[in-house]
């Protein structure tokens, strides 16, 4: 028996891509001192924050150990169960705005963050057994993969959610190698397009654009996010103002300051030393992932991994945008920063699945 349980952890303890591991832990360290901060003190927000990490771990640790093979093989069932999840937001939903959320008791699930993980991973298992560079023939298949569940999302509403989801999958073609030619051909037909998207849009979400164009024209209203934003940061200095005296967060002038703003919140507090290690993490875990990706041995592991690396670069990149007044507020989270439940856990399910592309790479053919 002792025997049996040693070789379980040696193999288990195999299975981890420890430099992976440590960079996400620190990350998440970095989002519990936020949100001890940002929450006023309050421990309720951390315990939650921190259950919320254990939980995303141990299903990292779980399925680091499943061989990419057998992912493969669920995949087609997965990415059914979680589309199957998005009519009942509809049904069963809740959100201020948007429904988002199903109430299931115990925890609030998002179907839309489970699509970030079921769509790329469906692509890939498309792909895989395609011809490659992709045809036409492949992307139009792709392209409805992706479509749908980007649009169900979309009239949830949800804008931010469905422009990663469908990022996540747009990653995924472009790793199988599709002609630059394609790909400026879709920029374009994206780009002029944007007119007839204008007119769908809701009024907020019209309202979100105007605002990032011009944030003084209504201070007090819509513009007043991202103002607040903007002077917690640069307020923030080299050094920051220390832990728990960040004035933007703890005298309400920043809303949204333990989700979508808690990047502004420190900021404020741990000034460009304390983003510069932060983003320094972000850059070795997507590098790391990336590096898990070139390596794999199969074509499936190699544009699933490489399509989540690049996902989660994206992530970044749009937050760190958001509040800084580069792009329009779109409702997304800073990645294990902001205080959050489903988009954690699945993050870290997903990177779960890098893992487990690195821990089996030797038993690929």
């Amino acid at each position: 028996m002792i025997g049996w349980l040693r070789d379980w952890l040696l193999d288990f303890v195999d299975k981890v891509d420890w430099p992976l591991l440590f960079a996400l832990v620190g990350v998440m360290v970095a989002s519990l001192v936020v949100q001890s901060s940002a929450g006023g003190g309050e421990t309720r927000v951390v315990v939650a924050q921190a259950a919320r990490f254990g939980a995303g771990i141990f299903a990292m640790l779980m399925i680091s150990r499943i061989p990419p093979s057998r992912l493969r093989r669920w995949t087609p069932l997965v990415f059914v169960l979680t589309l199957a999840l998005l009519p009942m937001v509809f049904a069963f939903g809740s959100g201020r705005s948007a429904r988002l959320w199903i109430n299931l008791g115990l925890f609030y699930l998002q179907p839309g963050e489970l699509l970030k993980l079921s769509v790329p991973m469906m692509v890939a298992w498309y792909l895989h057994r395609s011809i490659l560079p992709p045809r036409w023939g492949t992307l139009a298949v792709c392209a409805m993969i992706i479509g749908i569940p980007v649009g169900l999302i979309i009239l949830q509403p949800d804008l931010g959610t469905g422009m990663l989801v469908a990022a996540s999958g747009a990653f995924t073609v472009f790793l199988a190698g599709i002609a630059w030619w394609r790909i400026g051909l879709f920029a374009g037909l994206g780009l002029g397009s944007l007119p007839v998207a204008w007119l769908f849009l809701m009024d907020y979400q019209k309202n979100r654009i105007l605002t990032f164009l011009n944030p003084e024209s209504d201070p007090l209203g819509t513009g007043w996010n991202i103002i607040q934003s903007k002077i917690a940061i640069g307020s923030g200095g080299w050094f920051g103002k220390g832990w728990g005296q960040g004035s933007q967060a703890h005298l309400d002038f920043l809303p949204e300051h333990t989700t979508d703003f808690a990047f502004s919140v420190l900021a404020e507090e741990w000034g460009w030393v304390g983003v510069t290690v932060l983003f320094a993490l972000y850059l070795f875990i997507v590098g790391r992932s990336l590096w898990i990706a070139a390596n794999a041995r199969d074509g499936y592991s190699r544009l699933l991994a490489g399509a989540l690396a690049m996902t989660f670069s994206v992530y970044v990149i749009v937050n760190g945008a958001m509040i800084a007044g580069l792009l329009p507020v779109v409702g997304v989270p800073m990645p294990l920063l902001s205080y959050g439940g489903t988009s954690a856990v699945s993050l870290l399910a997903g990177f779960g699945m890098v893992m487990s592309v690195h821990a089996h790479r030797k038993l690929m053919s």
